[in-house]
C-alpha cells in the first residue's frame, strides 16, 4: 500500500506541475483557463467566483450556469482519481462558432507565439523541476561511488541494482543493501572489503550456498541472507543477479547542489534523446533496447525502493522521472506537446492552420497509438516483475 501511495504521490506531482505550467502561462498571456483540477474526473468539489465577486461551490460533474460565472474566473476543483492534475484552456481544441472565433481569451486565436509558449510551458515546467530535485537532493546528500582499490571498512560494499527473478531478489536483497560480510560452506564469515573480492567468492561458489551478512538502509541491525549463486545466468546480470559499488555519502554546498542539478538534469537529458534514437534505430540496426523501457509497474515499484532509501534518493528518482516525462512530451507525436508544437510549425510554413476535423483526427489515432503502446509496456511489465 505504501508503495502504491508513494507511486500515486510522484505521479501526481509530475502531472501537476506540468499542467500547471500549462496554466500559468495561459493565463499570464490572457487565454482563458474554463477549469484547473487536482486529480481526474469525475469532480468532487469546485470553486469559483461568481461575476459579483461572490465565492461559490459546486459539487459533482454539476454543469455551472454562465450566467452567474465570470468568464474570465477559472474553476478551481478537487477530483475522485489522484493521478496528477489537468486544465481546461478555453478553445485548446478549436473554435467552431462565431463567437468563438470573435472571442479574444480563445486559444485558437492567439498568434503563434503565444500557443507555443503555452504547449511548451508544461515541458520546461517538468525541467525546472528535475533541477530543483537534484539540487535538493545533492544538498541533501547522496552516494557517490568510490575506487575499490579503498579498503576503508566505513565505505561498504552496496548493491545498487537487483535483475527481476533474479537469486538475490528471490532471497530479498534490495538496491541500497549492504554487504558487510559473506560466509561459504565450512569457513568462517569473512569481512567484504572490496567488490572484487565478492565476486571472486561469487564465481567460486557457483552452485553452492553462500550467506551474506546484509544491512537494510536506515538500519542498524543486520541480517543474514542465504543465496545460491547460478551457475549458467542470463548475459549481463551475474550469477547472482546484482550490481555492486562502494559508495559514501556526500553533502554538497547550496551553491554546488544547484550546478550540479542543472549539469544531471542536461546530462540525463541528452541521455534520453540518445536511447530514443536507439530505439528508433533498432528495427534497422538489429539491436533491441525495448527491454530496458518500464512502464507503471516498474516505476511504482522502483519508486517504493526510492522512499525506502530515504528522501534524497525519492527527490533523485523523481527527479529523473521529471526530466523522462518533459522529453517524451517535446516528441513531435500526435497527442503530445511536441504533435501540437508540430502543427504550429506547419502553420506557420503553409501560412494558415491544417483543418480543425483533420488535426483531431490525427491526435486521437496517434492517442490510441499511445495507449496500445502503453498496454504492450504494462503486459512486459507484469511478465518482468510479477
Amino acid at each position: 500500500m505504501s508503495t502504491l501511495f508513494i507511486f500515486l504521490l510522484v505521479l501526481g506531482v509530475l502531472v501537476l506541475v506540468h499542467e500547471l505550467g500549462h496554466f500559468i502561462t495561459a493565463k499570464r498571456n490572457g487565454v482563458g483557463a474554463e477549469e484547473f483540477g487536482f486529480g481526474f474526473p469525475p469532480r468532487l468539489i469546485g470553486t469559483y467566483k461568481d461575476k459579483k465577486g461572490k465565492r461559490r461551490w459546486v459539487f459533482g460533474n454539476k454543469e455551472i450556469e454562465e450566467e452567474i460565472k465570470d468568464r474570465e474566473e477559472t474553476i478551481y476543483s478537487f477530483n475522485l482519481l489522484p493521478l496528477g492534475g489537468f486544465v481546461k484552456i478555453t478553445g485548446e481544441n478549436g473554435v467552431e462558432s462565431e463567437e468563438e472565433k470573435q472571442d479574444d481569451k480563445n486559444f485558437s486565436n492567439k498568434s503563434i507565439w503565444i500557443r507555443f509558449k503555452i504547449l511548451v510551458a508544461g515541458v520546461i515546467m517538468n525541467f525546472l523541476l528535475a533541477i530543483i530535485l537534484f539540487s535538493l537532493a545533492f544538498w541533501m546528500g547522496l552516494p557517490e561511488i568510490v575506487n575499490d582499490s579503498n579498503t576503508d571498512n566505513f565505505i561498504p560494499v552496496t548493491i545498487t541494482m537487483v535483475a527481476p527473478n533474479s537469486p538475490a531478489e528471490k532471497a530479498g536483497l534490495q538496491p541500497g543493501d549492504n554487504i558487510i560480510s559473506v560466509q561459504t560452506k565450512n569457513t568462517n564469515m569473512e569481512t567484504v572489503i572490496s567488490i572484487k573480492q565478492l565476486q571472486k567468492i561469487i564465481r567460486d561458489k557457483a552452485g553452492q550456498e553462500i550467506t551474506f551478512e546484509v544491512q537494510h538502509p536506515k538500519e542498524e541491525n543486520t541480517i543474514k541472507i542465504k543465496i545460491t549463486p547460478r551457475q549458467n545466468p542470463p548475459a549481463g546480470e551475474g550469477a547472482t543477479g546484482i550490481a555492486l559499488a562502494k559508495t559514501k555519502v556526500v553533502k554538497h554546498t547550496l551553491g554546488e547542489s544547484i550546478k550540479l542539478g542543472m549539469t544531471t538534469t542536461y546530462n540525463m537529458t541528452k541521455m534520453i534523446f540518445e536511447f530514443l534514437g536507439k530505439l528508433i534505430a533498432s528495427p534497422f540496426t538489429h539491436k533491441s533496447v525495448a527491454g530496458d523501457v518500464t512502464g507503471p509497474i516498474g516505476i511504482a515499484k522502483m519508486s517504493g525502493q526510492a522512499a525506502s532509501l530515504g528522501l534524497a534518493f525519492l527527490l533523485q528518482f523523481t527527479a529523473m522521472l521529471s526530466v523522462n516525462l518533459a522529453v517524451v512530451n517535446l516528441l513531435p507525436f500526435p497527442g503530445l506537446d511536441g504533435g501540437r508544437i508540430l502543427f504550429l510549425l506547419i502553420e506557420k510554413l503553409k501560412g494558415s492552420p491544417l483543418k480543425q476535423e483533420l488535426e483531431q483526427k490525427i491526435n486521437t489515432v496517434g492517442f490510441i497509438f499511445l495507449l496500445g503502446l502503453m498496454a504492450v509496456v504494462v503486459v512486459k511489465d507484469v511478465l518482468r516483475f510479477w
